[in-house]
């Protein structure tokens, strides 16, 4: 099979964000060819371990995807401060002769973004609500690269998933599970230290939060699990996500002092996006007053360009106000009134751009965090729960069609969710040897033998 058709078949998705299938992201060719290396969100541990253990792996799988798309340049990008990960990479790099730079940045958040790094790695920016290739280039996960160098070599599927397990356990731990493992099962192997926890799936800034018992227990790892944050549930990462909407609404209209300070540090906007969170506050109360699309679309459309990183709310705004997410309701508001606002023809990155960085640390701080930093994981513990739960949607677009049913004897590695042909979708297969046991439209339960 090509490349292409290898991925596919594999079921391979964006390992580190929202899971956009691979095997289309990777149908074209690029003049540079970027992993992101630099764990965007502050605590996750995954590519540093994945970078420091399967370094060699990751360097064969960057030269095949980059003879792939043809690139004329491969880059890793990460944080300068990851030195065993550089020198790892960079041993790797000259054992197989690899023509690929160690591109070193600065510790900043969201470092990685994959728009940010594209604009770091190549000085270019990408269009509002497009994606790398309209700049030339392709960006990978460190997890997806190792798992597509898998899947060329070995044949692989994708089954299993290292993720990090941090914040109120007896000390940060690396995992690798078979997908659908309980995400309780993995905190239990992290020893957690107490017990009434919520639970933040991803980073402190855009994971999902989970502070409900029965949500967390039906909670599963998927392709796209990176690290599980435990935090006691009143935190003020997990309190704030129990505001409503309406009350986000009326703060903003009541304390917003129109300090700019959401813009100025907003990142989107530093690459050259229309994006003015302070404006869309200045005008939240207003909403219910305009009739016309035009002027709707004047005091709110630059919400659509809103990447919900949270640098407005977590770290600018000296009020504690919500831009992102009456950002993210607005969204939705304009969505429903079908307006569509235009682009920006030609972004470019903004002279301050170097000067408004979100220094991590100072983020760490900002968000109640300090306690866990600087606390990392060193070894990982491999985990053989007696029962998993594989969603059929774990990726981007439409959800994989069951191809299995209750009673069936499968094995690791055997397809259970046939991906669509005719829409983005993925294929989805069995992570563990065993009966299955349920075969929902939603998901497939496996017990193990």
């Amino acid at each position: 099979m090509s490349l292409i058709e290898t991925v596919k078949d594999a079921g391979i998705v964006g390992a580190g964000g929202a899971g956009f299938p691979t095997h289309v992201k990777l149908n074209t060719k690029a003049e540079y060819f970027i992993v992101n290396a630099a764990e965007c969100e502050p605590l996750i541990e995954t590519d540093k371990y994945l970078c420091r253990t399967f370094a060699d792996e990751l360097i064969k799988g960057v030269m095949y995807i980059a003879g792939h798309l043809e690139a004329k340049k491969s880059y890793i990008a990460l944080k300068a401060k990851y030195k065993a990960e550089i020198a790892a990479l960079r041993e790797a790099i000259e054992k197989n002769n690899a023509d690929i730079e160690i591109f070193e940045m600065r510790t900043f958040y969201p470092a990685g973004d994959e728009q940010i790094i594209v604009q770091q790695v190549t000085g270019r920016t990408v269009p509002e609500r497009g994606i790398p290739i309209e700049v030339g280039a392709v960006v990978d996960n460190v997890g997806t690269v190792i798992g597509i160098y898998r899947a060329l070599t070995n044949g692989d599927k994708v089954t299993d998933k290292y993720l990090s397990v941090v914040g109120e356990v007896r000390e940060p731990i690396m995992l690798k599970v078979p997908i659908g493992t309980s995400v309780r099962t993995c905190i239990e192997a992290a020893q957690p230290v107490i017990s009434d926890y919520a639970v933040i799936l991803g980073g402190p800034m855009m994971g999902k939060v989970f502070a409900d018992d029965s949500a967390i227990d039906q909670q599963v790892v998927t392709k796209t699990t990176g690290n599980i944050i435990v935090l006691p549930k009143d935190h003020y990462l997990i309190r704030r996500t129990q505001v409503s909407i309406q009350r986000i609404k009326h703060q903003a209209r009541s304390a917003c002092i129109q300090c700019r300070m959401c813009t100025d540090l907003c990142p989107r906007f530093q690459i050259g996006h229309s994006i003015k969170p302070h404006l869309v506050m200045r005008n939240v109360w207003r909403e219910e007053t305009i009739d016309s699309n035009e002027e709707f679309a004047k005091c709110y459309g630059d919400a659509v360009n809103c990447c919900s990183c949270g640098v407005c709310e977590m770290f600018s705004c000296p009020m504690g106000l919500s831009p992102r997410q009456v950002n993210d309701y607005m969204k939705v508001q304009l969505r429903e009134r079908g307006i569509m606002i235009d682009k920006t023809p030609d972004p470019t990155a903004r002279p301050t751009i170097d000067l408004n960085r979100i220094p991590t640390d100072r983020l760490i701080a900002r968000l109640g965090l300090g306690k866990y930093n600087g606390l990392h994981a060193h070894s990982c513990t491999e985990l053989f729960p007696r029962e998993v739960f594989i969603p059929l949607s774990q990726h981007i677009g439409k959800p994989a069609a069951a191809v299995v049913k209750a009673g069936d004897t499968i094995h690791k590695g055997d397809l259970i969710g046939q991906a669509d042909e005719k829409a983005l979708s993925a294929n989805i297969h069995a992570s563990v040897n065993g009966t299955v046991t349920e075969a929902a439209p939603n998901g497939i339960r496996i017990n193990v033998n």
